[in-house]
């Protein structure tokens, strides 16, 4: 009898140690993650949770969706929610607390091809147009720390324009420009 009760206090006590141990992890993944942020062509801000309870929040992203439309063309689409990961990581590693400034976010096919006639060195199949990039600016953080920072992140497309104020992030494959 006394190997069984052994046994036993043995594996509460082993559940009992992973259960404490996991508790920062659980509670990591319970976390929201809040993002702030103006259009800087519609001066409209949001400042919500795109994610909670351990997944993607569905109303913060068509939230966001709705303030990163194209303005011109008052058109909308769904925003790959990964944008907002790489926003976020950024925004923690720069230890960046206020309003993420929108450049770009969204563009319509139509909307682009203007853009492109007119010589604003617009890609032909921009990931903008397909919901995959944001050009952004984090208001008191260098565009080349910001650049910097977006490139060790390795998670997508990072343009640099120190000219226009701005760093271009996408989540295509991992290149520079």
């Amino acid at each position: 009898m006394k190997n069984p009760s052994r046994r036993r206090f043995l594996a509460v006590t082993c559940a009992t140690a992973a259960a404490v141990s996991a508790g920062p992890t659980f509670a990591k993944v319970g976390n929201a993650r809040t993002l702030k942020m103006r259009n800087l062509h519609t001066g409209e801000r949001l400042s919500t949770a795109y994610w909670s309870g351990g997944s993607y929040d569905s109303s913060g992203l068509k939230q966001f969706n709705r303030l990163l439309r194209d303005h011109r063309a008052n058109e909308s689409t769904r925003m790959d929610p990964k944008l907002f990961d790489i926003v976020y990581k950024l925004k923690e590693k720069l230890n960046f607390s206020g309003e993420v400034e929108i450049i770009s976010g969204y563009r319509s096919p139509k909307t682009n091809a203007k853009l492109r006639a007119a010589g604003r060195g617009v890609a032909r199949r921009s990931y903008h147009t397909r919901g995959m990039a944001l050009d952004i600016r984090f208001p008191g953080i260098s565009t080349s720390k910001l650049r910097q920072a977006a490139i060790n992140l390795k998670a997508g497309g990072v343009g640099y324009y120190p000219k226009s104020g701005f760093v271009h992030v996408d989540t295509g494959p991992v290149r520079r420009w």
